[in-house]
């Protein structure tokens, strides 16, 4: 009887470690939430210092996605309440103060990321237009709302449609990335290889691209249900599960973005990175605009067009609720005001910033990857110090100090920036 219960055990634990159907799509899932605009402006910047530095990053991505990630999955799994989600666990945790800190936290984590899809909307549309069709530029004011406006009615009037229509588009839009990077071996050069490196300034160039790689890997928002849902199935010992996973996903992106990151730099000169950065454009909109190829003209835009519109969708309904949750906590206004008057708030600032066209890659850097990078890098990372529930969720100290010192060097890095 000892020996079947063994047994049992054993073969349980083995389903644990071993990779099942449903755990490769768990990981396309945290790959594909991953996977969006954010990765169309990661080789205007991190291919910005060069080839070296270029390598150095591609190197410390793949841990330091699966470290913060695996370690806020840990957070959510230490909860007593088994359907808790991060906010819950911070209060179970920290007290109501707590969670309305990482509430507040976590729509400016978010909320930043709308405003910088409405600019690269509109740029993308725009360039498109001019470079592509032959038209006229329309006036900045009318096609940001324009688009703006569609956009939101989309997520206003068919939301479950939308949330559908955008997690099948994250699939064909990662193929034919995957289609873009190997098209463009041909076209690779090398003048980011020659170009002289300044192993001096190697450091600075590093720690001065960690927030975008921080935005572009990031997949925090659908990582309490990942944890939840491991935790419904495998109980106690769901951390193996999460681990697993969540390493998978990281080395999924790893392979696949920085391939993608490579593909472009290589195939470019530094001179037009920078041109990419002045202009404001995704690289693959600079690329259909330099390119004498009809494939990547048309296929390029559309591609950015696809990864904003899709990732617009999810991160306008978060902002939407994390906004509506904190006015919601301090105001007696009817719930359905509260919601009106937040979405009419996101949709209007949306829009001034996308006629005002400030940077992209300087509002991902100074608005996105700081307040993602203190609840993915540091929370996680302090809970495990401080609360006795997560005594046994620990990480390696290795883990935590990697872990730690990402967040803080894309926190510090902006803060550098600023001044």
């Amino acid at each position: 009887m000892q020996n079947t219960s063994t047994a049992s055990a054993s073969a349980t634990g083995a389903t644990k470690t071993r990779w099942t159907y449903k755990d490769f799509t768990w990981a396309l899932s945290l790959f594909g939430t991953a996977v969006g605009a954010g990765v169309l402006f990661l080789p205007i910047k991190a291919g910005a210092g060069g080839f070296w530095p270029l390598v150095i990053l591609a190197l410390i991505a793949a841990p330091m996605t699966w470290f913060a990630h695996k370690s806020l999955a840990r957070f959510v799994l230490s909860s007593k309440n088994p359907n808790a989600d991060i906010t819950d666990t911070v209060e179970e945790h920290y007290g109501k103060t707590g969670a309305n800190l990482i509430t507040f936290a976590y729509f400016f984590a978010i909320y930043p990321i709308v405003l910088i899809y409405g600019v690269g909307i509109t740029n993308t549309v725009d360039s498109f237009m001019v470079n592509q069709l032959g038209m006229e530029s329309i006036p900045r004011w009318l096609l940001s709302g324009v688009l703006i406006a569609l956009m939101t009615a989309g997520v206003v009037f068919g939301k479950e449609l939308m949330l559908k229509a955008t997690s099948a588009m994250v699939y064909p839009l990662v193929i034919i990335l995957l289609i873009l990077s190997v098209y463009l071996i041909p076209d690779w050069n090398m003048s980011m290889i020659q170009t002289e490196a300044d192993w001096s300034a190697m450091p600075k160039i590093i720690w001065l691209a960690i927030p975008i790689i921080v935005f572009s890997f990031n997949h925090s928002p659908v990582i309490s249900q990942f944890a939840k849902e491991q935790r419904r199935i495998y109980g106690d010992e769901a951390v193996k599960k999460t681990d697993m996973i969540t390493g998978g996903a990281a080395m999924m992106l790893m392979g696949f973005v920085m391939f993608f990151v490579f593909s472009v730099v290589l195939s470019m000169t530094p001179e037009q990175l920078n041109m990419a950065k002045e202009q404001n454009i995704s690289v693959l909109s600079y690329l259909a605009n330099v390119k004498d190829s009809p494939a990547i003209s048309y296929l390029g835009p559309l591609v950015a067009f696809a990864a904003i519109t899709s990732s617009y969708f999810g991160h306008f309904l978060g902002a939407h609720e994390g906004l509506v949750g904190l006015a919601k906590s301090r105001s007696k206004m009817p719930i359905a005001n509260i919601e009106k008057i937040s979405l009419a708030f996101i949709v209007i600032t949306t829009w001034i910033v996308a006629i005002i066209n400030p940077s992209i890659l300087g509002m991902i850097e100074t608005m996105g990857a700081p307040m993602i990078a203190g609840i993915l890098f540091l929370l996680p990372v302090i809970a495990m110090q401080t609360v006795p529930a997560m005594a046994k969720y620990k990480t390696s100290v290795f883990a935590r100090v990697f872990t730690v010192l990402c967040g803080i060097a894309a926190i510090t890095s902006v803060i550098y920036g600023a001044f």
